[in-house]
């Protein structure tokens, strides 16, 4: 099925070549940095706008394509120590603490913190992808933060999540009236493979959708294992 599926993308680009450029607001893997605010599990504790493990598989696509595709990416805590607790496990799967330099801070709003706020910028980077606990606090803050200082703000809405259905909701509401462009997880990892011919990523991609992408993940499975032959 996989040889199918490039044979066929390939085929295609020789009969069209690449006539058209994507759109300027699209992400790549090289335009943007990842900033994944307080995952943690004191944070997720009262998470009441999505079920759980719907959050930490999201969470997992975001964290695994950001690897995958090797996009900049900043991990912060919020009080990790005496309060909130560790990252979540399908962080750490990607990202280990060990070897990943999180930010730990005090302040609520990541723009506040003086090294979150230097890691970040650091990157140089225009446009940042936000994802995080809670939506109305810790997603709200650096986002309406970096639009004012100019930067293309992307809210990641599934891999974030709040106390209530509304905090959330009206924290993505007020962040789109502000700017941000809001994505699910799955989008933002279809929209760096962005073409199947891609063979580097081709099989990384697929196995991290197999694991943690639900019944996408399913079919996937399905497709490479009763259509190989």
């Amino acid at each position: 099925m996989k040889n199918l599926v490039l044979t066929l993308a390939l085929a295609l680009t020789t009969l069209t070549g690449f006539a058209q450029k994507p759109g300027a607001t699209l992400l790549s893997p090289t335009n943007h940095a990842l900033v994944l605010v307080d995952h943690e599990s004191q944070m997720a504790f009262a998470v009441g706008s999505t079920p759980i493990d719907q959050l930490r598989n999201n969470t997992a696509l975001v964290a695994g394509a950001s690897k995958i595709f090797k996009v900049a990416t900043v991990v912060t805590t919020v009080a990790e120590k005496s309060f909130s607790g560790p990252v979540f496990r399908e962080i750490e799967e990607f990202y280990p603490k060990a070897t990943s330099g999180y930010i730990d801070r005090t302040t609520m709003n990541t723009w506040e913190d003086v090294n979150a706020h230097k890691a970040i910028v650091g990157k140089n980077k225009k446009k940042l992808v936000f994802a995080g606990l809670w939506t109305s606090v810790c997603i709200v803050g650096p986002a309406l933060s970096a639009i004012e200082e100019g930067y293309d703000v992307y809210v990641i809405t599934d891999a974030s999540a709040d106390v209530s259905k509304e905090a959330h909701e009206m924290a993505v509401t007020r962040m789109v009236q502000a700017g941000a462009h809001p994505m699910t997880s799955l989008q933002y990892l279809l929209e760096l493979q962005r073409d199947w011919a891609r063979q580097e990523t081709y099989v990384a991609v697929t196995n991290l959708v197999k694991q943690y992408g639900g019944a996408y993940g399913v079919g996937v499975q399905y497709a490479h294992d009763m259509l190989k032959h």
